[in-house]
C-alpha cells in the first residue's frame, strides 16, 4: 500500500501503515541526530519547555548540509534571523539513536522516526504510537529536492549537522515502513530468512 500523509501526524493515521508500505510526507520534519536526542531528554529531566513541537512529529535522523542565503545576508543580520537553503539531506544511521528513542517516545507523542539501516530494540516502544520510516542512502540529493523551506533552526550550538533543522517537505519520499505500530520489523524479517537460507545451504 502507498500512503500520502500531512504533519502533524495522527495516530489512527500510522497505525493503518504496515511494514512493507510506502509513505510520502507533506509538513514539517524535525531533524535530530545523537546531540539532539540527548538534549531533549536532558530538558526534559530539567522540567524545561522545548522550543519545537513533537507533538505529531516526525523526527528525521539527518546531519543535513545547509548553505546560508547570501543574497539577503545583511538584511538578515539586521533583524537577527538568517535564512537557509538545503544542499544535502540524506538520512544517517538510526542505530545510533537506538538507546535513546524508548525514553524519547515515553515523554512524547512523536508518531514517525526517519532513517537509514533500522533501528535495534525499538520495536516494542514504538507498539501502537509511532512507526520507523527507512529512507534509501544515498539520496541526499532527492531529499533535499523536497525540501521547499526552511523555517527555522535550533540549538545551532550544537553545530550544523547536530542542530535540529525544521523542514518544510512536499511529498518527502519513499519511505518505507521498516517497524510498525504492531511491532512488525521488516529488517529483522529479512535478517531471519537470510539466516536460514545460509543455514540451508
Amino acid at each position: 500500500m502507498e500512503y500520502h500523509l500531512k504533519t502533524p501526524l495522527k495516530e489512527e493515521e500510522i497505525r493503518q501503515l504496515n511494514a512493507g508500505d510506502i509513505v510520502y510526507i507533506t509538513g514539517t520534519v524535525l531533524t535530530a541526530r545523537d546531540e539532539a536526542h540527548a538534549r531533549i531528554l536532558e530538558m526534559h529531566e530539567e522540567g524545561k519547555e522545548l522550543p519545537f513541537d513533537l507533538e505529531g512529529a516526525a523526527i528525521y535522523h539527518c546531519g543535513p548540509l545547509m548553505r546560508r542565503i547570501e543574497k539577503e545576508k545583511d538584511a538578515q543580520e539586521a533583524a537577527g534571523e538568517e535564512e537557509w537553503t538545503v544542499v544535502a539531506a540524506g538520512p544517517t544511521t538510526s542505530d545510533r539513536m537506538s538507546k535513546m528513542t524508548p525514553e524519547l517516545l515515553e515523554h512524547y507523542n512523536v508518531r514517525a522516526l526517519i532513517g537509514k539501516g533500522g533501528m535495534n530494540n525499538v520495536a516494542e516502544s514504538l507498539r501502537g504510537k509511532c512507526v520507523y520510516l527507512a529512507y534509501t542512502g544515498g539520496c541526499a540529493a532527492l531529499a533535499a529536492g523536497s525540501i521547499k523551506k526552511v523555517p527555522g533552526v535550533h540549538w545551532p550550538d550544537l553545530g550544523m549537522p547536530e542542530a535540529v533543522w525544521e523542514l518544510e517537505v512536499v511529498e518527502f519520499g519513499p519511505l518505507i515502513v521498516g517497524i510498525d505500530t504492531k511491532e512488525n520489523d521488516l529488517f529483522t524479517s529479512i535478517k531471519e530468512k537470510a539466516r536460514e537460507s545460509f543455514l540451508k545451504k
